[in-house]
């Protein structure tokens, strides 16, 4: 692969990376960002997102520049209000071309979310060649859209000529947060860390940093029946649904509840069992760390791709589904049956860690050498 810090015989490489919207679109988007710049110090690296959304936030504060475009998502149930989200995605387009024309990158990624779609098609439309990363078992509509003429799309699960051209698909996993594998606690030391009994089990509890209204609702229905069996819970609330879920975990001696948890690395490393929603990330994390989990899919996803996503790691035998009208009756008795059965656990986590694909991040740079030397030459 090309290791100079330019494309050959000119300038520093460049690349735009666009999408957004959610932690599931903009870690994997700063994973591949750092590991192209690692390679390539010199490399000029543009992001471009959805305004007011928070990778306008979350990007420049990993030292990234960003712009943004006014982009917004189709309103499925009240269609009238679709005027405007068209007025926004041809402004759009207009404000994509301009982007273009002032970077000239010599590639476009998409890593799915609103902003990717104006931004991808017209750098296809310029000849700019287009590398997608494809998050979910089920692809969304505007990576479908964009695939035609796409120079790779790089995806997690397999069976994904269905939606795209084979000749173009690279299985390369999701990208993660470095910071999420290096922790070197062991599970009783992450415990103690975060303020529990080393020896006994613990759960955490994951909606992502805004909450999951039905998974809160289950941990809360599930809390007197776990306090029974002495299962300790580390909640992960979102911001949305703190101060009540707070309210109801200081009835608990066992039960952390907050917004936010800082470490994830040691959260994860603490837990015996994860209970989470089944968005991309997040489930390529469980799948590197090994970590057993009970999924609850979000139906509020476009293509419902969390169920198909969750449907994927739990066929296999690493995870317990439980679809979301399900989740706060079936919720405790998933989570005390497995605490109880070690073997089971490790069967799971072995289960797994067996479909986790590594080095994602490196794999989707190398791609992006192997296409940028192309068109250099």
């Amino acid at each position: 692969m090309n290791n100079e810090n330019t494309t050959p015989g000119s300038r520093p490489l460049r690349v735009l990376i666009s999408g957004g919207g959610t932690g599931g679109h903009i870690f994997p988007a700063l994973s591949i960002a750092n590991e192209v710049r690692r390679r390539h110090p010199e490399a000029d690296i543009l992001f471009v997102g959805a305004e007011g959304r928070m990778e306008m936030e979350r990007v420049p504060a990993a030292g990234y520049e960003i712009k943004g475009l006014p982009v917004a998502g189709f309103d499925r149930k009240r269609l009238w209000r679709n005027f405007a989200v068209l007025a926004k995605l041809f402004k759009s387009m207009r404000r994509a071309r301009r982007i273009l024309r002032d970077f000239r990158p010599d590639i476009a990624v998409g890593v799915g979310g609103y902003a990717s779609g104006p931004m991808l098609k017209e750098a296809q439309k310029a000849g700019i060649p287009t590398l997608l990363q494809e998050q979910n078992s089920y692809a969304g509509v505007t990576n479908k859209l964009l695939a035609k003429k796409a120079a790779a799309i790089c995806v997690a699960y397999d069976g994904m000529e269905r939606f795209f051209p084979a000749e173009v698909i690279l299985k390369t996993g999701n990208p993660i947060r470095a910071d999420l594998t290096r922790c070197t606690l062991t599970p009783e030391q992450a415990k103690e860390r975060l303020g529990f009994d080393p020896k006994r089990p613990l759960v955490f509890v994951t909606g992502g940093s805004l909450g999951a209204r039905t998974v809160n609702e289950a941990v809360a229905a599930a809390l007197p029946r776990l306090a029974a069996e002495h299962i300790q819970v580390l909640w992960q609330t979102g911001k949305l649904y703190a101060e009540r879920c707070e309210q109801v975990a200081r009835e608990y001696a066992d039960v952390h509840a907050s917004a936010f948890v800082s470490d994830m690395a040691v959260a994860y490393r603490a837990a015996d069992l994860v209970v989470a929603r089944a968005g991309a990330s997040t489930i390529s994390e469980l799948q590197i760390l090994g970590q057993p989990a009970v999924l609850i899919p979000s139906p509020n996803v476009a293509e419902n791709h969390q169920y198909h996503n969750a449907r994927a790691v739990s066929d296999a035998g690493g995870a317990v589904l439980i679809e979301d009208h399900e989740a706060v009756s079936l919720l405790a008795d998933e989570v005390i049956a497995l605490v109880g059965d070690a073997p089971v656990l490790q069967k799971m986590s072995d289960s797994i860690r067996a479909q986790a694909l590594t080095d994602a991040a490196a794999v989707i740079a190398d791609k992006i050498e192997e296409i940028t030397s192309a068109k250099a030459r």
